[in-house]
């Protein structure tokens, strides 16, 4: 896919088309669940015992009891497309790591007992100019500058050797094994993941506004009667 900066504006467009879906989808579940006769909106404040809050209180159990566990059929399914695939042995990700975060603040989660930051920090270095990465992935960058992304950081892992090699594959670290783990991730052609990534990217966006629209209701919904 060489054309990145077109992909993203189709996966923008692909997502809001999904949201508006999502959202229209959800709205009419949560009015099937109101009461006969009842005027009242979802987010107001209503008191305890009275149709309001039984009508909130049904629509918070069918999100805990059904819509989420939708969310994690889905994620099962995307899960377990991936594991037909495999690591092409292309060493992308290994000389290509890409953070929003800088190594001192990388450095400062892994101390404060962020797991992810730690192993990162412990795998990857940064590149020491930018022309190094232009020649792993020279076609993200070209997006990234296209897109005016700026606040990136750019890391490699230090080991791989230079036929594209992990010289301790066997131990390597979780964050690597679960490289990549959504199929919204940018993966250049060489990636044996690609074919997963465009099989599963819209079930991913599915998957995404699903769980933002469902987070939006609940966390509006519990803050009413905090």
């Amino acid at each position: 896919m060489d054309d990145l900066s077109e992909h993203i504006e189709k996966l923008r467009t692909e997502y809001r088309r999904i949201f508006i879906e999502t959202v229209k989808l959800l709205e009419a579940e949560v009015l099937s669940f109101r009461p006969e006769n009842f005027s009242g909106e979802i987010f107001e404040y209503y008191e305890n015992n009275s149709a309001g809050r039984v009508w909130q209180n049904s629509v918070l159990n069918y999100l805990r009891s059904v819509y989420y566990p939708q969310i994690i059929e889905l994620q099962a399914e995307i899960n377990d497309m991936r594991k037909k695939y495999s690591c092409s042995g292309c060493g992308a990700c290994c000389k290509l790591a890409v953070s929003e975060f800088s190594p001192a603040e990388l450095k400062q989660k892994a101390q404060n007992g962020d797991k992810f930051a730690k192993q990162f920090i412990q795998i990857f270095i940064p590149y020491e100019t930018i022309e190094e990465v232009k020649t792993i992935y020279p076609e993200y960058l070209k997006l990234l500058s296209e897109q005016k992304e700026t606040g990136y950081y750019f890391y490699h892992c230090p080991k791989v050797t230079d036929d594209n090699r992990c010289p301790d594959y066997e131990n390597r670290p979780q964050i690597c094994r679960d490289f990549p783990d959504n199929s919204a991730a940018f993966l250049p052609l060489t990636c044996g993941y690609c074919d997963w990534k465009e099989r599963t990217e819209l079930l991913y966006l599915k998957l995404t506004a699903m769980s933002e629209v469902a987070s939006f209701y609940l966390e509006n919904l519990n803050k009413l009667h905090k």
